[in-house]
């Protein structure tokens, strides 16, 4: 399979890959076209010690804005999903980020992953800016047919403006893509561009037997994982978690909740018992692809947690059951005392100790099935590093 890789020359990031039908349409789209504008950090804070993010576009800086196109990053191009005015822009305090313009290794790195070919038909799952599109729609030409669906009608608005100026004219729809979209089905290919908690129905109901969905899988840790299943006739699927440290802002539907006052959480377990801890939360933050994907395992043993913290303490939470885990050193002996139904840090240091006795395997030893429902990743051989997803979230009306 072809992997990209990256050159500077001229001091404009060049991408190439092994395959040379996706380096010419790398060469041959234009991604500036599809950035009229983003937001960089300041370097600066509000009173309330939020980032205050700066709109960089080619009126305002054109060198910073062209060199910050040319290179192999990502770009944030909306917050809260409030369209900026690209003419007009002004600068944001804080925010959440709901829609970038995706590092291109990574996008071309999910097209090539998910194995088009010539005659394919393909669904892409959040259209963005319209940049990944456009590379889709060079690469099959007129020899496929490209569907995507964006559920925030204004970035698509932007975004086909961009791709019928470029001459491309793949079907774009405002949808909500965990429907995936009836009317061009079946597909060939489903290229999700968002994170998903579960693989959506609608997305192997509309897969052609022998079509592959490629996505990329998180939940409320912020744990990820790609996978590429494969369609069966039968509505089954089945395939490998893919190596790399990739993530993906989620479908917004299934973002995880608002948990409330981490000192609230934290007073549940206020007199349960304590016992010493076999591993901190330090092996859910550390910053290498090792620990990125023990964090997915964790997340995979409590799929409904989510770590808040308040002051010194960190607490591992459940806001659908109720139950909660603090975690706080005493006399520096690191401690956690749990309540509720589940006892969520004995689930993931439990885990840790599986996936440590198992020589720390990589994603690429994991392989995820769906059976009339049920979806389910496992490892290859080590039985007790297997996990159920949770049940699928119908996306919101």
């Amino acid at each position: 399979m072809p992997s990209p890789h990256f050159s500077r020359q001229d001091d404009v990031m060049a991408i190439v890959v092994d395959d040379p039908v996706w380096r010419r349409a790398v060469d041959a789209v234009p991604r500036q076209r599809f950035v009229p504008g983003f937001y960089a950090d300041s370097g600066k804070r509000s009173e309330d010690g939020l980032t205050i993010w700066e709109p960089v576009t080619e009126a305002l800086d054109r060198e910073r804005w062209l060199k910050a196109i040319q290179a192999d990053t990502t770009l944030i191009t909306q917050f809260d999903g409030d369209e900026p005015d690209w003419d007009h822009p002004v600068p944001r305090i804080g925010g959440a980020p709901t829609s970038s313009s995706t590092l291109p290794s990574l996008v071309v790195r999910m097209w090539v992953d998910a194995e088009l070919e010539d005659g394919h038909d393909v669904l892409e799952i959040g259209t963005g800016t319209g940049y990944s599109t456009a590379l889709a729609c060079e690469r099959l030409g007129g020899s496929g047919n490209v569907s995507s669906v964006e559920v925030d009608g204004h970035r698509l608005s932007q975004a086909a403006e961009a791709l019928y100026a470029c001459g491309y004219v793949p079907d774009l729809a405002v949808a909500d893509g965990l429907y995936g979209y009836w009317p061009c089905a079946p597909y060939d290919r489903i290229v999700a561009a968002c994170s998903v908690r579960t693989v959506p129905h609608a997305w192997l109901a509309q897969s052609r037997p022998g079509g592959k969905i490629l996505t990329t899988l998180s939940g409320w840790l912020y744990g990820y994982a790609r996978v590429l299943l494969t369609v069966q006739e039968d509505g089954t699927a089945e395939g490998p978690l893919l190596p790399g440290t990739i993530s993906f802002m989620s479908a917004r539907v299934q973002e995880r909740p608002e948990p409330g006052n981490p000192a609230h959480w934290a007073s549940l377990a206020r007199n349960a018992d304590a016992r010493a801890v076999r591993h901190g939360p330090e092996r859910l933050e550390a910053a290498t692809e090792e620990g990125f994907f023990g964090r997915f395992l964790a997340q995979l043993a409590v799929p409904n947690a989510q770590l808040v913290t308040s002051a010194d303490t960190t607490c591992l939470i459940d806001v659908t059951t109720g139950s909660a885990a603090v975690l706080a050193s005493d006399e520096g002996e690191r401690h956690v005392r749990q309540a509720g139904p589940l006892r969520l840090w004995d689930a993931v240091e439990d885990t840790l100790d599986s996936w440590d006795q198992a020589d720390r395997p990589g994603p690429e030893y994991f392989r995820m099935s769906i059976d009339n429902g049920h979806q389910r990743i496992h490892h290859v051989t080590a039985t007790d590093l297997s996990y159920t997803l949770p049940a699928a979230q119908a996306p919101s009306s």
